[in-house]
């Protein structure tokens, strides 16, 4: 497999449209649609930009999940708080402030960041870390945009195991949940 050339179809207000040319296995030339928050000008710079952040937070043993509507499914579903970093802000300080935008929320402490990863390999190359933290504070969804429509409330393992069976969640939140909801995430 080699890829070939790079071509921006679609600029959009969020998400640029790319098709690449690429050399298959059996050396025919293929097509393959993808997006990407970043202007690409050359493949080697596919994948090179974090573009956000995914936050697993938790307080006095309870996990925050943000219940949602999401655009793009046209209905609810339970998610971690998340969002884009702005060009100049470093990861805490993406942190702190999606958490306080999304949720009224103050980050108490930083237990971990995940190094980038991919968030949805097989149409894009957006890169977004994980980071555990302990938050702290009280809800409030008074900085929200009007755009964005978020129950944030904390969940007790037991609640997050019958969240589990019952409703729809974002695979990242799913999975975070999964290992709470085990006891995987006790040492936070």
């Amino acid at each position: 497999m080699k890829l070939l050339e790079i071509n921006k179809v679609r600029e959009g207000k969020y998400l640029k449209n790319y098709e690449l040319v690429y050399e298959n296995r059996a050396g025919h030339e293929k097509r393959y649609e993808i997006v990407s928050h970043h202007e690409i000008r050359e493949i080697s710079e596919l994948g090179e930009k974090v573009s956000g952040v995914s936050i697993v937070a938790v307080y006095e043993g309870k996990l925050l999940l943000l219940r949602e509507f999401r655009m793009g499914v046209d209905r609810f579903v339970y998610n971690l708080c998340a969002g884009m970093k702005e060009e100049e802000e470093t990861m805490e300080e993406c942190i702190r402030r999606e958490l306080y935008e999304e949720t009224g929320l103050s980050l108490k402490k930083i237990h971990h960041i995940l190094k980038p990863a991919f968030a949805a390999v097989s149409i894009c190359d957006i890169l977004n870390q994980i980071a555990f933290v302990e938050a702290e504070g009280e809800i409030n969804d008074s900085h929200m945009s009007e755009n964005e429509w978020i129950q944030a409330a904390f969940y007790t393992k037991e609640e997050v195991a019958h969240l589990l069976q019952t409703e729809q969640f974002s695979t990242r939140a799913q999975i975070a949940s999964w290992f709470f909801s085990i006891g995987g995430l006790d040492n936070l």
